[in-house]
């Protein structure tokens, strides 16, 4: 069995309130928050989006106008996919990313697939490790999930260490899986991690 890192041994489920409400949903010495995305994050999302559209280039493009972002939004209905926000603890307006939880498959599956990015200026600082350290957690733990993916791109080392950081394990490659914004068919790794590797 893996080692888990502390943050995932530790910390509670996350919260889906406002991140304003610090009631004990970061991990030990935490400095992240967790919750759901909603009408509210209209703006501030599209702004940050705006503002990390060089930092995310190839592998994903957020919405960056009010008509997209709704668009996007409309995806979550936590059912399916869920998607989420992260917030600094001590300044709840700052979002220094998102982490959603795409093609949820209950029986026989219960799975899903993760996808994760941090926003500019706060990339490289660690935040995001915690942020998707939470959903992970509430995938198992709220969801009730077994087994959670994540397809990366080679070339994209940094989130490559953010996986391992958070206990994924690279299990596979696929040849041209995922039609990235440029237009191409890029190759990607398959990584994951189950429920088990919690306990």
């Amino acid at each position: 069995m893996s080692e888990i890192p502390f943050f995932l041994e530790t910390s509670p489920l996350p919260s889906v309130g406002a991140c304003a409400r610090v009631n004990g949903v970061s991990p030990s010495g935490g400095r992240v928050e967790l919750r759901r995305i909603s009408p509210e994050d209209r703006r501030r999302f599209t702004e940050v989006a705006a503002a990390s559209v060089e930092l995310h280039r190839p592998w994903i493009s957020l919405p960056t106008t009010p008509g997209s972002f709704d668009r996007y939004l409309a995806k979550f209905d936590h059912n399916t996919a869920a998607g989420f926000v992260v917030c600094r603890r001590t300044n709840p307006t700052d979002l220094v990313g998102f982490v959603n939880i795409n093609r949820i498959e209950y029986a026989p599956y219960w799975k899903g697939v993760l996808g994760y990015g941090a926003f500019v200026p706060w990339h490289g600082r660690g935040y995001m490790t915690e942020g998707v350290a939470l959903a992970v957690r509430y995938g198992f733990k709220s969801l009730g999930l077994h087994r959670l993916e994540a397809d990366i791109e080679p070339g994209n080392t940094t989130s490559r260490k953010l996986a391992a950081k958070v206990g994924l394990r690279q299990e596979g490659f696929s040849s041209g899986l995922i039609q990235l914004p440029d237009g191409v068919w890029h190759d990607f790794e398959r990584w994951a991690i189950s429920a088990e590797s919690m306990n």
